[in-house]
C-alpha cells in the first residue's frame, strides 16, 4: 500500500512539474494517474532541425572544377599565348601569366573576395567582412561557413566557392596580357594588375554576380528588399552564367586600352612576327577547352542538370566555332590554318560562357557558329579599323566574342527557342513561361549590361595604365625590345640552341 501511495505521489509531482519543464506538453489528465497502463504515450519534445549540409558530390565537383580552371591559366593560357609570340619573348609570357595568376590569388584572399562577394552596395561589397578570409573557418568549433548555390537548402562550403572564384579573377587578369606582350615592362604589368583588379574586376564581379542566395527569399513580401541587396546588374536581370561580362568583355576592353597606350611593337608591319611554336598554341587551346568545362559547368555550383547543360553547350559551341572559323578562313584567305582553328576554339568558348547554362542546345549551335565568323572578322577587319597593336587579339576574340555571347544569351534564353528561361522570383522559383518571355526586353537588358562593363573597364584601365606609366614607365627600351624580353627582363631564355 505504501508503494502505491509513493507511486501516486511521484506521478502527481511529475504531472505538476511538467508544464514548467515543457510548456508545449499538456498536463496529464486525472484518469491517467489512476490508470497509468491506459495512458497515451508521451509526446517527445520537438528536436530542432539541423541546418543543411553540403552534398559531397557537389563539393567534389566544385573542387574538380576549380582545379580545371586553374589549369586554364597555368599551363593552358601560358602555352597558348607563348606559342603565338616570337621565341625571344616566350619566357616573358610564361612569367607574366604565372606571376599575375599568383599575385591575383593572393590579393583575392586578402580583400578581393570580400569586396566582390559580400553584402555592401550595388557596386562593392564590404572590405572588412571577409578580410583575409576571416569567418570562413572557426578553428575553435571546427566549423566551416557556408555559401549559397542556386537551390534552396543546398549550401556549399564557402572556402570552395572562394577558391573557385579566385581562379576566375586570376585568369581574367592574365587574359589582358595578350594585348601588350613583347614590349611591356614587367614592373608596369604588376602595378597595372593591382589597380585594375581592385577597381574594375571586383566591382564588375559584384555588380553581375553578387546576390543574397535563394534561402534569403523567405516570403513573397521580402523579394524586392532582398533583390535590392544584390549587385546592380543582377538587379537589372542581366544574365551572365560564367563570365561573358565579368571575364571576357572586362579583360578584352582593358587589353585594347593597353595596346593603345603601350604603343605598337617595333618593326610591326615591316618585320616577320609570326608565331614561333604553333604546336604549343594548339596544346594550349586543347587544355583551355578541357579546363573550360570547369569554368562553365562548374558555374552551376552543383552537380545537377544545369551543369550537364552547360557542359554540353560548352562542348558543342566550341566545336561549331572551330569549323566556322576554319571554313571562313579557308574561303577568305585560301587556306585553313592551325592558328585559326585554335583561335576558333577560344572564340566559341568565350561566346558560350555567358550562355552556357542559360540557353538550350539550339542556342549553342547558333552561338558557336556565329562566334567563329564574328571573331574571325574581329581579328582581321575590325582590328584594322581600330589601328591598335593588340598583339594576340584579346579584344577581337574575348571582347567581341563576349559581347556576341552576352547579347545572344538574351535571345536564346527564351523557352520558345529552347532555352531554360529564368525564375519569375526566387521565392516561388517559378520559371517565366514562354507566353510571358520578352526576347527584346531581355536583349535590351543584356545590351545595357555590356555597355556598363565596356565603359567601366575602359576608364579604369586607362587610369591604371597611366599610373603605371608615371611610376615606372610602360615600355622597355627599343634596344631591349629588339633583343627580347626573356633575357632583358628576366635574365633567362626559353630555349638554348
Amino acid at each position: 500500500m505504501k508503494k502505491l501511495f509513493a507511486l501516486l505521489a511521484l506521478l502527481g509531482a511529475v504531472g505538476w512539474c511538467a508544464p514548467i519543464m515543457a510548456q508545449d506538453k499538456p498536463a496529464a489528465p486525472a484518469a491517467a494517474a489512476a490508470a497509468p497502463a491506459a495512458a497515451a504515450p508521451a509526446v517527445p519534445a520537438a528536436t530542432p532541425t539541423p541546418p543543411p549540409t553540403p552534398n559531397k558530390g557537389d563539393v567534389a565537383w566544385m573542387l574538380t572544377s576549380t582545379a580545371l580552371v586553374l589549369m586554364m591559366s597555368v599551363p593552358a593560357l601560358a602555352l597558348f599565348y607563348g606559342g603565338l609570340v616570337r621565341s625571344k619573348n616566350m619566357l616573358s609570357v610564361l612569367m607574366q601569366v604565372f606571376v599575375v595568376f599568383s599575385l591575383v590569388t593572393v590579393l583575392w584572399s586578402i580583400y578581393g573576395y570580400s569586396l566582390a562577394f559580400t553584402e555592401g552596395n550595388s557596386y562593392f561589397g564590404s572590405l572588412t567582412e571577409r578580410l583575409f578570409l576571416k569567418g570562413t573557418f572557426d578553428s575553435t568549433k571546427g566549423e566551416f561557413s557556408m555559401a549559397a548555390t542556386f537551390s534552396k537548402g543546398t549550401p556549399l562550403y564557402e572556402l570552395v566557392y572562394v577558391a573557385f572564384q579566385a581562379t576566375f579573377a586570376a585568369i581574367t587578369c592574365c587574359l589582358i596580357l595578350g594585348s601588350i606582350v613583347e614590349r611591356v615592362k614587367f614592373s608596369a604589368v604588376l602595378i597595372f594588375i593591382v589597380l585594375w583588379f581592385t577597381f574594375s574586376y571586383l566591382p564588375v564581379a559584384h555588380m553581375v554576380w553578387f546576390w543574397p542566395g535563394p534561402d534569403a527569399y523567405t516570403a513573397a513580401n521580402v523579394v524586392d528588399a532582398t533583390n535590392a541587396k544584390a549587385g546592380l546588374l543582377w538587379q537589372w536581370g542581366a544574365l551572365d552564367f560564367a563570365g561573358g561580362t565579368v571575364v571576357h568583355i572586362n579583360s578584352g576592353v582593358a587589353g585594347l586600352v593597353g595596346a593603345y597606350l603601350v604603343g605598337k611593337r617595333v618593326g610591326l608591319g615591316k618585320e616577320a612576327m609570326t608565331p614561333h611554336n604553333v604546336t604549343m598554341t594548339m596544346i594550349g587551346a586543347a587544355l583551355l577547352w578541357t579546363g573550360w568545362f570547369g569554368f562553365n559547368a562548374g558555374s552551376a555550383l552543383e552537380a545537377n542538370g544545369t551543369a550537364a547543360l552547360a557542359f554540353m553547350n560548352t562542348y558543342l559551341a566550341t566545336a561549331c566555332a572551330v569549323l566556322s572559323w576554319m571554313f571562313g578562313e579557308w574561303i577568305f584567305k585560301g587556306k585553313p590554318s592551325m592558328v585559326g582553328a585554335a583561335s576558333g576554339a577560344v572564340a566559341g568558348l568565350v561566346a558560350i560562357t555567358p550562355a552556357a547554362g542559360n540557353v538550350g542546345i539550339p542556342g549553342a549551335f547558333v552561338i558557336g557558329l556565329s562566334a567563329g565568323l564574328v571573331c574571325l572578322w574581329g581579328v582581321n577587319g575590325l582590328k584594322k579599323l581600330l589601328g591598335a597593336d593588340d598583339a594576340l587579339d584579346v579584344f577581337g576574340v574575348h571582347a567581341v566574342g563576349g559581347i556576341l555571347g552576352a547579347l545572344l544569351t538574351g535571345v536564346f534564353n527564351a523557352p520558345q527557342l529552347g532555352g531554360p528561361s529564368f525564375p519569375v522570383d526566387w521565392f516561388t522559383g517559378k520559371i517565366t513561361p514562354a507566353a510571358d518571355y520578352s526576347i527584346w526586353s531581355q536583349f535590351v537588358i543584356q545590351a545595357k549590361a555590356v555597355g556598363v562593363v565596356f565603359v567601366w573597364t575602359g576608364v579604369v584601365a586607362f587610369i591604371s595604365f597611366k599610373i603605371a606609366d608615371l611610376l615606372v614607365g610602360l615600355r622597355v627600351t627599343e634596344e631591349e625590345e629588339r633583343e627580347g624580353l626573356d633575357i632583358n627582363s628576366h635574365g633567362e631564355t626559353a630555349y638554348h640552341m
